[in-house]
């Protein structure tokens, strides 16, 4: 079968895309990627002439992709009825698939995939290879596969999920070339993303981990790819293109000390570069031998959730359970082991004041952060905190008027419309503030300016370059050429993360 997955953009290398990529070449399939803002997917389509098309799609994002998969499908479907061959088969994955498969429903798409995808897109593709003959208004193939609904005369199918893979060293390395031959900045940085391990324990209530885990019941929590496995993913990449720090992407690195320390007697003597992860607060504060470990390893930099300072607001509200002197004594001791810490806060939460986000603000900066990230908060449907917000009747709109990045607007309901644009403002000049601290009372005064062309741009710029600054010159330093350097700002000024 011939496979093409069509994305919208590439920020950075989409793990899953490159998994499911693996698995169907392993089992004998072809795969192809098209990618919308590098060339035009339909004249692309058109010429490869895909069995299967692949969307992989975020919450925000969705519109989009049905109206692309629509334009695809136009001008494939007349060619295959022509020739006699049976309508190309649309398949939709990802996060808002898996939690919202009622999407099933939209005009064009065939198949929705909940959960975990490399097993469920082979055994698809397997599925629709062996009916592969010629046209014929019959069911393509029996739909009794796990974790997929499909329509079949005008019904829909609603398969169970298949148990996680728990042994995820028995997956195939990913399929990188699939996105370094389309991407060539992004083959040409020396930052790239891996990931170790995949789920996690915690049920925070803005998280889609309670919900994922309410279709995986009884499922342990945090898989593990064995050091060994990782190592060798990371020298293969290493070999065939450029690489000058890797950036795990795991939910949380830190879950298991057996495997940190394996991992810090290894990585230094295999591996030499420094990496990036995300860590937790109350993990590091309770159990110090992390951060050692961490260093041992080769850590440069760490990541972890602040999310707001408010006792109410993260403890209650976000059910984050740890205090705020662990985060600012977590900060402390990884600046104290000479790493860097970046941290993610959410501003606008449902019952939060402004004063609340400038305090998160200020814990910001107690806490020694290198770089804060500061997000909307957006009202995830499928989430315990967006069902509480939308039952509330604190959402403005829609599912369709979440926004595909979360800094871009708030869509929730404010009873002083000036509050608004003072935490749309806030997200912008947030960084600076814990930077600066000296800088609040300036930010005090900036945050009440009105919402017009020239201020929101000019807010954007600042926000881009001063975080554009701090990644490359902190959070990921790496050597690059200047011509290098101008390409990878380019990408970065363009992409919407």
């Amino acid at each position: 079968m011939r496979i093409l997955f069509v994305a919208q953009e590439l920020s950075y290398e989409p793990q899953g895309l490159m998994s499911m990529s693996a698995v169907l070449k392993r089992a004998g399939h072809d795969v192809a990627l098209t990618v919308a803002d590098l060339e035009d997917p339909v004249q692309y389509a058109v010429g490869y002439r895909p069995d299967v098309l692949g969307y992989s799609v975020m919450t925000g994002s969705q519109r989009g992709y049905f109206e692309l998969n629509r334009r695809v499908r136009a001008a494939l479907d007349p060619l295959y009825t022509a020739q006699g061959r049976r309508p190309v088969f649309a398949a939709f994955g990802g996060p808002h698939a898996t939690f919202f498969p009622e999407m099933i429903g939209e005009p064009g798409v065939d198949g929705v995939c909940i959960g975990e995808g490399e097993a469920a897109i082979v055994d698809l593709a397997d599925a629709l290879q062996a009916q592969k003959t010629g046209f014929s208004e019959k069911p393509v193939f029996s739909p009794d596969i796990k974790n997929w609904w499909f329509k079949r005369n005008g019904e829909i199918v609603k398969n169970p999920p298949r148990p996680l893979i728990r042994d995820l060293g028995s997956l195939p390395q990913p399929d990188r070339a699939l996105i370094y031959d389309k991407h060539p900045i992004l083959a040409r940085s020396g930052i790239k993303r891996f990931i170790s391990s995949r789920g996690c324990p915690y049920d925070c209530s803005y998280c889609f981990n309670s919900a994922y885990y309410e279709i995986y019941r009884g499922e342990r929590r945090g898989h593990q790819r064995p050091v060994d496995d990782v190592i060798a993913e990371v020298n293969a990449v290493a070999s065939r293109w450029p690489l000058h720090q890797v950036v795990f992407v795991d939910d949380l690195f830190i879950l298991r000390n057996d495997w940190l320390e394996e991992l810090a007697e290894k990585w230094p003597r295999q591996v030499g570069l420094p990496f990036f992860c995300n860590v937790r607060a109350n993990m590091l504060v309770r159990d110090p031998r992390k951060v050692e470990l961490l260093k041992r390893a080769g850590c440069h930099t760490v990541s972890m959730g602040i999310e707001a300072a408010n006792d109410r607001l993260r403890v209650d509200l976000l059910k984050r359970k740890m205090s705020r002197e662990e985060i600012i004594q977590a900060g402390r001791m990884v600046r104290g082991a000479g790493m860097h810490i970046t941290a993610t806060n959410i501003l606008a939460l449902p019952t939060s004041t402004l004063e609340d986000d400038l305090d998160t603000m200020r814990l910001n900066a107690q806490a020694c952060i290198s770089y804060a990230h500061a997000y909307l908060f957006q009202p995830y449907p499928g989430t315990e905190l967006g069902e509480f917000t939308q039952d509330s009747g604190l959402v403005a709109g829609t599912l369709d008027d979440i926004g595909e990045v979360a800094w871009e607007r708030s869509i929730l309901v404010f009873d002083d419309p000036k509050h608004k644009a003072q935490v749309e403002h806030l997200q912008r000049l947030f960084a600076l503030g814990v930077e600066w601290p000296w800088l609040e009372p300036l930010i005090r005064r900036l945050v009440n300016l009105p919402h017009n062309r020239l201020i929101d741009t000019a807010l954007w710029w600042f926000q881009k370059l001063y975080r554009g600054y701090a990644i490359y010159t902190r959070v990921h330093p790496i050597k690059a050429s200047p011509l290098d350097l101008l390409k990878m700002a380019r990408h970065f000024m363009g992409i919407k993360s």
